[in-house]
C-alpha cells in the first residue's frame, strides 16, 4: 500500500500598519532572524521584504511593508505605493496597531477606513504592544475594534516579547490555501545578502545617531569579496544629502562611523556566520533620492 503524501499549503501575508506599528520587529520574530531594520524611528522600512517561514506542510510568505501614512517626498509616495500594492496578492492581511495608548491609533484610523471602504477580504487585526497597557482598557479596546466587523480575527501580541506569536504562527499556518510551496525548505527570504547587510547598517545608523540622523540618508553596498577562509569583506557607502549631515554621520575624530561600523560589522556578521570585514564610507550625493537604481533595488516603483 503506497504512502498517502500530505498536503502542503502556501500562501502569502501581509503585514500593514502604521509607522512604528511593530511590522519589522513582528517578522524578525516570526522568522527568528532579522532581514528588517527595527529603531525607534518612523518609516524605517523602505524596501518590499520578504520572509519565508517553513513549518511542517505549511510554508507562510511574509511581506514586510513600509508603513501607511500621508506621503510627500517622492520616497514617501513610492514606499505607500507599495505598501498597498503588497496588500492587493496577499492571501490574508495583518494590520497591527500599536495599543499602547490604550485606544484606536490615529495614525491607524486612514488605514482601516480603506479597508472598510475597500472591503477588503481576510484582515487580520494585531493588538501590538499589549504589555504596555493596562489589561482593564485592553478587553473593551479589543470590542471596539471587533464592533467594526470588519476583520476576519483579532489578537493581541508584543511582537517584541514574543508574546502571542506561536498562537499567531499556529492559527496562520492553518489558514493558508492548500498548494505548493513557492521555495525551498531553507529558504528564508528573496533579498540579496548585500541589500540585507545594508539594512543592517543602516538600522545602526538609526541606534548610534537617534534624533541627529537625516532621514534623507542610505546605504549602498557597493562591493563583496569573500576569502578562501571563509570571511567577507564588505565595502559599504553611507550617502547624505548635505555637507553637514555628513559631518553628523562622522563625528568628532571619525568616532561615530567608527562606532556604526562595528555594531553593524558585528550584526552582519551573526547572520551570515562567518567573520566579517566592514568598510564604511560617507559621501555627500544631493540627489540621491531621485535615482532610480536605488528605487529598484528596494523593488519600489521609482514613478509614484
Amino acid at each position: 500500500m503506497s504512502e498517502t503524501k500530505e498536503t502542503t499549503r502556501c500562501g502569502f501575508v501581509a503585514i500593514l500598519g502604521a509607522p512604528n506599528a511593530g511590522k519589522s520587529t513582528l517578522m524578525n520574530h516570526l522568522l527568528g532572524i532579522k532581514l528588517a531594520a527595527v529603531s525607534p524611528k518612523a518609516q524605517t522600512t523602505r524596501s518590499r521584504i520578504r520572509g519565508v517561514l517553513t513549518e511542517g506542510t505549511g510554508q507562510i510568505i511574509f511581506i514586510d511593508t513600509p508603513g501607511i501614512f500621508k506621503p510627500n517626498k517622492r520616497l514617501d509616495r513610492a514606499m505607500v505605493r507599495a505598501a498597498w500594492h503588497e496588500e492587493q496578492d496577499a492571501d490574508i492581511r495583518l494590520l497591527i496597531m500599536d495599543v499602547s495608548r490604550g485606544k484606536i491609533d490615529p495614525h491607524t484610523l486612514p488605514i482601516i477606513e480603506q479597508i472598510r471602504e475597500h472591503k477588503t477580504p481576510r484582515v487580520w487585526l494585531l493588538l501590538n504592544k499589549i504589555d504596555k497597557i493596562d489589561r482593564q482598557k485592553l478587553l473593551p479596546l479589543a470590542a471596539e475594534c471587533e464592533a467594526l466587523g470588519i476583520f476576519e480575527n483579532i489578537l493581541m501580541i508584543a511582537a517584541k516579547m514574543d508574546d502571542g506569536l506561536a498562537d499567531l504562527k499556529n492559527k496562520l499556518l492553518a489558514a493558508i490555501p492548500e498548494g505548493p510551496w513557492h521555495y525551498p525548505e531553507d529558504q528564508l527570504t528573496d533579498l540579496s545578502e548585500r541589500l540585507i547587510a545594508a539594512e543592517l547598517t543602516r538600522e545602526q545608523l538609526y541606534h548610534k545617531l537617534g534624533a541627529e540622523l537625516p532621514y534623507a540618508s542610505t546605504v549602498v553596498t557597493d562591493a563583496w569579496e569573500t576569502f578562501r577562509d571563509g570571511s567577507v569583506k564588505i565595502s559599504q557607502t553611507v550617502l547624505v544629502e548635505r555637507i553637514q549631515q555628513k559631518a553628523i554621520v562622522v563625528g568628532a575624530k571619525g568616532q561615530k562611523i567608527k562606532d556604526i561600523r562595528e555594531a553593524a560589522q558585528a550584526e552582519i556578521t551573526e547572520l551570515l556566520g562567518k567573520p566579517v570585514h566592514l568598510f564604511l564610507f560617507v559621501k555627500v550625493a544631493e540627489r540621491w533620492q531621485e535615482d532610480p537604481e536605488h528605487y529598484e533595488n528596494w523593488g519600489l516603483e521609482f514613478k509614484s
